[in-house]
This record gives structure tokens, C-alpha cells and sequence, in this order.
């Protein structure tokens, strides 16, 4: 009956609308605020953006999560360490106050620092999420 579901006996758009769900479910399963509720709160969210509050401890680490297309404003200054999906790692230096722009992206973070580390990352939704 399984193969029957999946197999031939469902018609093209079954098969893509499963996928579809699945996909979905997937990059729900990565969101920061979802599995990452420690280190990422919930500030705000419409249509366009959604705001997420980013605190680590003193060198604490994140699990594998994705933000879509945004900015982030560090609030204090960090040195942080991202490891992306493939394994690539990148040390980040960043200042109180400043401002970046990060393309889609699926990593682990390590606060390399003896300090907190604060932050606020603004997402652009209708954007592409991270697939990596």
C-alpha cells in the first residue's frame, strides 16, 4: 500500500505537493527561533520581516539552524565562529552597532568570546532560504 502511495499510482502533482510539504517542513524544522530558542527570541513579524533577538553566553554553541536573506545589528561586539553545512568555517569579528547584510544561510555558531554577545537579526521574507 506504501508504494502504492508514493510510487506510480500517485499522480505528479501528489508527488510534488508531498514534496512541497516535506521541504517545508524541513526549513521550519532549521528556523532559529524553533530550534535554537535559547539563543534566538521572537521579536516581532509581518508580512515582510521577521525580527529575532540573538544572545549567546559566553562561549556557548548553537546546533545546525538557517536564517532566510537579512541584517544583523550586533548590539555588543563579538567573535564568533560560523560553520556552515558543508563544514566551511568562518571566525567573524563584528563591533557594537554595526550593521551587515547576510545572504541566506544555514550554519552552527560558537561565541568565541569570554563576553555575552547580542544582537538582532532582521529577515526579508519572500526571499530564498539557505538549501546548504
Amino acid at each position: 500500500m506504501r508504494s502504492r502511495l508514493l510510487g506510480g499510482g500517485a499522480t505528479p502533482a501528489v508527488r510534488g505537493a508531498l514534496f512541497l510539504i516535506l521541504a517545508a517542513s524541513a526549513l521550519r524544522a532549521q528556523d532559529p527561533t524553533k530550534v535554537e530558542p535559547t539563543h534566538y527570541k521572537l521579536d516581532f513579524e509581518n508580512e515582510h520581516v521577521q525580527v529575532v533577538h540573538i544572545h549567546y553566553g559566553p562561549h556557548e554553541k548553537s546546533s545546525m539552524h538557517s536564517h532566510p536573506a537579512g541584517v544583523v545589528v550586533n548590539i555588543t561586539d563579538a567573535h564568533l565562529r560560523f560553520t556552515d553545512g558543508s563544514g566551511k568555517v568562518q571566525e567573524v569579528y563584528s563591533k557594537q552597532g554595526e550593521a551587515r547584510w547576510f545572504p541566506p544561510l544555514k550554519h552552527v555558531v560558537e561565541n568565541l568570546g569570554d563576553k555575552s554577545y547580542e544582537g538582532v537579526y532582521i529577515a526579508v521574507k519572500n526571499g530564498r532560504s539557505a538549501s546548504k
